[in-house]
């Protein structure tokens, strides 16, 4: 009998941990959390300012929890776009949310939550090829074409000894308005 109660609880055990995973994995990037390559489940290496080029392009990357090791690619919602511009060209208030010129915003179109998965060099546009919809990267990824209804939520990053870390909560609603 004892047994079968401590096989019961071990069960139960191993179901609270992967709720709790799975709760991590959805949850939206948080403070502290380390931005790894979207795409590249094997290499979780954080994302330093090397890996970033000065102009562009973009890197889609999700947040990784430090201690755990949980990245939080269970909801798209959750993409992040990086990008490192010349800090001179960043308005004052992406400036201020940005690391060295990284800037971050969420790759989720503001319009139809397509992914916004272009980099227009000569406009310093990211663009979304559903819809064409753009963002102005330098200045708080504000519209400057297409349909999309606002601006690309922004996440502020730093940098710890080069790698690019979340700075704080998404800035702003991450993709399109619910349809009522």
């Amino acid at each position: 009998m004892y047994g079968t109660v401590a096989l019961a609880a071990a069960g139960l055990c191993r179901d609270a941990a992967a709720q709790a995973a799975d709760a991590a994995s959805r949850a939206r990037p948080e403070p502290g959390d380390r931005l790894v390559i979207a795409g590249a489940e094997d290499d979780r290496r954080p994302i330093t300012q090397d890996d970033l080029t000065v102009g562009g392009p973009q890197l889609l990357a999700w947040a990784m929890q430090p201690g755990t090791g949980t990245v939080r690619s269970a909801s798209r919602l959750n993409q992040v776009l990086l990008i490192r511009l010349d800090p001179k060209d960043l308005d004052p208030a992406t400036l201020q949310r940005s690391a060295n010129g990284i800037v971050a915003y969420s790759a989720v179109c503001t319009h139809q939550q397509c992914p916004v998965t272009e980099w227009k060099q000569e406009k310093a546009a990211l663009h979304c090829a559903c819809h064409g919809s753009e963002f102005d990267a330098r200045n708080g990824a504000k519209v400057v074409g297409g349909p999309a209804p606002r601006p690309l939520a922004a996440l502020p990053v730093r940098l710890e000894d080069g790698v690019v870390v979340v700075g704080g909560r998404f800035l702003g609603r991450v993709g399109a308005p619910q349809a009522g």
